[in-house]
This record gives structure tokens, C-alpha cells and sequence, in this order.
């Protein structure tokens, strides 16, 4: 997929909505070569997915030995509105908090004082963090009403092919019969 095609994907409206959501599904292999799904906060700088962790997160050590990595960025509604994106992982040890993850931390329920509190604590947590940057190599946006998945998208075509046989069939079948 080139740039300019992942960038049409997340430039949509649908897609941009969800880079704005808080959290994300980021998979990766683990360094005992089992798959790995976990949640995980992000912040989406542009052209980034920027998600952060702690220095000690053992996920750091599968990254680092295979930085190929996939995003899913979901709705809890349905019909479910989902983005896709595969990418790969540059590493960035930073001191202090990262300032995207006190901002993909934003839409979260909480009131002004909890927010005031979750950072307090956050700040006493952490003398420093890894940012996770992930630059998309490609990416794909499923809405269930003009996209689906590529397999459903199969099966519907199939359907469509049947349903256009069936109809010329029973349009021969009638010229036939008024031809009788």
C-alpha cells in the first residue's frame, strides 16, 4: 500500500473520529513467538500513532526484536465502525511523562478533580516512559455499510453474482415461455 493510499484511508471523516478516540488494540508478537493483543491508550500526531508505556513494559523487548505491529481502533455501536492499520515500531526512551500521554488520556469519564488526580499520580508513577511511535505501512477502514471485510465483501459479491444469474435465468425462462 503507498503513502498516499494510507493517507486517504485516515484523512476520511470516519477515520479521523476514531484516531481521536483513547484507546486502541495493539498486537505484536511476544519474544516467546505467541501473539499478544492488548489495550492500550494512543495519540494520533498526524501521521503517527504515538502509544506509551512504562520503561520496564516487557512488551519492549518483543518490539524492539520485531517492531511489526497491528492497530485496531473500534466502536462499541453497531454496525461497528473499525480501523486497521498495520505498521511498524520505533522505540523513543523519554524522561518525564510524554505530552501525548497525558493527551490520549483526554476523553475518558472523569470529572476536573479526578483528571487533576490521575496526573498527580501519574507523575509520582513514572520518572520516564517509552513512546511506541508507529508509522502505518497500511491501514484499512470497515463501516459495514460502504466497507466490510475483505471475506464478507467476497461473500457478498457471490451473493450478487447468484441473485443476477437467477434473475436472467427466469428473464430466459419467460421469453421462452411467451415464445411457446
Amino acid at each position: 500500500m503507498t503513502q498516499s493510499e494510507i493517507a486517504e484511508v485516515l484523512s476520511q471523516p470516519l477515520s479521523r473520529e476514531l484516531l481521536h478516540r483513547d484507546l486502541c488494540r495493539l498486537a505484536y508478537v511476544a519474544k516467546d513467538g505467541t501473539p499478544r493483543a492488548v489495550p492500550i491508550a494512543f495519540a494520533w500526531n498526524g501521521t503517527e500513532v504515538v502509544l506509551c508505556t512504562s520503561k520496564n513494559a516487557p512488551k519492549l523487548h518483543a518490539l524492539k526484536a520485531n517492531p511489526a505491529v497491528a492497530l485496531t481502533i473500534d466502536t462499541e455501536s453497531h454496525p461497528p465502525k473499525i480501523l486497521l492499520i498495520r505498521g511498524t515500531v520505533e522505540l523513543d526512551v523519554v524522561d518525564g511523562i510524554p505530552d501525548e500521554y497525558l493527551q490520549m488520556n483526554g476523553s475518558y469519564e472523569m470529572t476536573a478533580e479526578q483528571r487533576v488526580e490521575w496526573e498527580r499520580e501519574v507523575r509520582s508513577l513514572y520518572d520516564g516512559m517509552v513512546r511506541i511511535v508507529v508509522t502505518p505501512t497500511w491501514a484499512k477502514l470497515i463501516d459495514f455499510e460502504t466497507t466490510l471485510p475483505s471475506a464478507v465483501q467476497e461473500l457478498a459479491d457471490r451473493r450478487a453474482a447468484r441473485q443476477r444469474s437467477a434473475r436472467q435465468e427466469a428473464v430466459q425462462h419467460a421469453g421462452a415461455e411467451l415464445q411457446a
